[in-house]
C-alpha cells in the first residue's frame, strides 16, 4: 500500500474506481474493522485469479478509510488513495453526482438549472485534482505494458492524464451510466465538454452497457472534438450473476423475510414489487401514481393486490434527494389513507436497505415494476426473473439499458406515461401463469448471458489485444 517503490512496479492488471472492494470503520476501542463489498467488479477481478498481479486503486471514502491509509493498514491487491475529504466531496458530490449524473440521466429542471458559476469552476478544479491523483497512482503502480481498466463517470479524465504519464500502458474506460445525447451534453461549458471527451479518448478502448449509449458518445465526439479518433468503442451488457443469486436467495435469512413479507401482504393477495435506491432517475413517484391509477381504473384489485416498494436511501447529503425521498413517503401515505382498509395496506413502503428482504420480494413478486426515466442497465430487471419462484411479469421502461436485451418478453412502457404504466401493471397481474413462467424463463436466459466475471474478462481480453498507442 506504500506510495513509493524500491523495486519496479509489478501490477499487470489495474482497476480504478471511486469505491473499492473494501471499506473500514473505526470501532469504539480504536481498532479498524474491514468490510468487503460485492458487485460485478469484485466478481470480475476474482475471475482472473490470484496470480495475475492485479491491483485495485480506489478512493478512501470514509473517516475509517482515511484512518486505515494513515495507519498503513490495507488488503493485498488494494491501494486506497487518501484524497483530501473536501476535494473528494467537491469532485464526487459537486461534479460527478450533481453535474455528470444529471447530464447523462437528463435530470435537470432546465428553467432553474444548471448554472455554471464560479462555485462550479471551483468544484471542477477538485474533479481535475481527484482524477489526477488516480492517474498518478496508476502510473506509479503499473508494470510495463500493463492493462488499466478505469471505471465510470467519476474518472472520465483519468485515461487522458494517464496516457501522458505512461504511454506504454493499455488503457480502457467503462461507463456504467447512459451517455447524454448531443443536445443535452451541449449544456456543459465548451471547455469542460472537450476535457471530458478528450479525457475519455485517452483510452485505447471505451466500453458502454448498450449500443445506444456508445452511439451517443460517438455522436458527441463527432460534434465537439472531430470524432473518436483511434479509440475503439465496445458494448458489454453486464448480466446478472445467476449462481450467486440463486444460492443467496435460498438462505435461511431470506426464507425468514419471505414469511414476514407474506404476513404483511396478507393471504391470497397478488404483489407488485419494486426494489430501487431512492434515486431521481428510478422514477418511483410515477410508479406510485401508476399504482394509484390501477386502483382507480380497476377497483376489482382493491384489497387483492399490494405494492411492495423498497426505496432505499441514496445520496441523502444532496437536498434534491432528500426532497425526493420525502415525496415518495408522502405519496405512499396518501394512497394508503385514500384506499386502505383495516385489513389491507395498499403500499408497503420500506426505506431501510436489506438485501435479504429484496431477494425475498424478488421470489414473491407477481409483477416487477422497473420504470426508470433513464438507466445505464438496471440489474434489478435482470435479477428478478433469475430469482422468481413462480414466474414474474416484468413491466420495464424502454429507457432502461436492460430494455434492449429483455424487451421481447417484458411489458414495456414509456416511463413518463402513468396511464400506460397502470395498464401494464394490470396486464402483468392478469397474465396467465403458464405464459408468465415461459416469459420468466426466457428473461432469465437473456439476463444471465454475460455474467460479471465473463463481462470483465471480455473487456480485459479485448484491451490486451490492442497494441499500445
Amino acid at each position: 500500500m506504500a506510495s513509493t517503490h524500491d523495486t519496479a512496479p509489478t501490477a499487470e492488471v489495474l482497476v480504478a474506481s471511486n469505491r473499492g472492494p473494501v471499506s473500514y470503520e473505526v470501532r469504539e476501542d480504536g481498532s479498524l474493522h474491514a468490510k468487503r463489498g460485492g458487485g460485478g467488479l469484485v466478481s470480475g477481478l476474482s475471475a482472473i485469479g490470484p496470480d495475475a498481479g492485479a491491483l485495485w486503486v480506489c478512493s478512501a471514502l470514509s473517516d475509517g478509510d482515511r484512518e486505515a491509509v494513515l495507519r498503513g493498514v490495507g488488503e493485498e491487491g488494494v491501494r486506497m488513495l487518501a484524497i483530501p475529504a473536501d476535494v473528494h466531496a467537491d469532485a464526487y458530490n459537486g461534479i460527478a453526482n450533481s453535474v455528470l449524473w444529471f447530464v447523462h440521466h437528463l435530470l435537470y429542471q432546465t428553467p432553474l438549472e444548471p448554472a455554471f458559476d464560479a462555485e462550479f469552476r471551483r468544484q471542477w478544479a477538485s474533479y481535475e485534482a481527484y482524477n489526477r491523483a488516480f492517474a498518478e497512482a496508476l502510473a506509479q503502480e503499473a508494470a510495463d505494458g500493463a492493462a488499466v481498466l478505469v471505471q465510470d463517470y467519476h474518472l472520465c479524465l483519468v485515461p487522458g492524464m494517464l496516457r501522458e504519464l505512461r504511454p506504454d500502458l493499455r488503457i480502457s474506460h467503462f461507463s456504467h451510466t447512459p451517455w447524454a445525447p448531443v443536445d443535452y451534453f451541449a449544456l456543459l461549458p465548451g471547455d469542460v465538454r472537450e476535457q471530458l471527451l478528450r479525457g475519455m479518448l485517452g483510452a485505447d478502448r471505451l466500453g458502454f452497457l448498450t449500443r445506444r449509449w456508445a452511439d451517443a458518445f460517438s455522436a458527441c465526439c463527432t460534434e465537439f472534438v472531430g470524432g473518436p479518433g483511434r479509440t475503439r468503442i465496445g458494448v458489454h451488457g453486464l448480466g446478472a450473476d445467476a449462481d450467486f443469486l440463486r444460492e443467496r436467495s435460498h438462505r435461511p435469512d431470506v426464507d425468514e423475510r419471505m414469511a414476514a413479507l407474506r404476513a404483511e401482504i396478507g393471504e391470497g393477495r397478488r404483489t407488485i414489487v419494486r426494489v430501487d435506491r431512492t434515486e431521481l432517475s428510478k422514477n418511483i413517484v410515477r410508479g406510485l401514481l401508476a399504482y394509484r391509477q390501477l386502483l382507480d381504473d380497476h377497483p376489482e384489485w382493491r384489497e387483492r393486490v399490494v405494492h411492495v416498494a423498497f426505496a432505499y436511501p441514496s445520496r441523502q447529503d444532496l437536498a434534491v434527494y432528500r426532497d425526493y425521498m420525502t415525496e415518495v413517503q408522502r405519496l405512499s401515505e396518501e394512497i394508503n389513507d385514500a384506499y386502505g382498509t383495516p385489513g389491507w395496506t395498499p403500499v408497503l413502503l420500506n426505506l431501510k436497505d436489506d438485501f435479504a428482504r429484496s431477494l425475498a420480494a424478488y421470489r414473491l413478486a407477481d409483477v416487477a415494476l422497473v420504470n426508470p426515466i433513464r438507466d445505464g442497465m438496471n440489474l434489478v430487471a435482470k435479477e428478478v426473473p433469475v430469482v422468481s419462484d413462480e414466474g414474474c411479469a416484468l413491466v420495464l421502461s424502454r429507457e432502461a439499458g436492460a430494455y434492449w436485451e429483455l424487451r421481447e418478453d417484458a411489458i414495456t412502457v414509456n416511463p413518463y406515461d402513468v396511464l400506460e404504466t397502470a395498464d401494464a401493471l394490470h396486464e402483468g397481474l392478469t397474465m396467465k401463469p403458464g405464459e408468465r413462467a415461459e416469459r420468466t424463463k426466457r428473461l432469465s436466459a437473456a439476463a444471465t448471458a454475460l455474467p460479471p466475471a465473463q463481462w470483465f474478462l471480455e473487456q480485459l481480453n479485448a484491451l490486451r489485444e490492442i497494441q499500445p498507442s
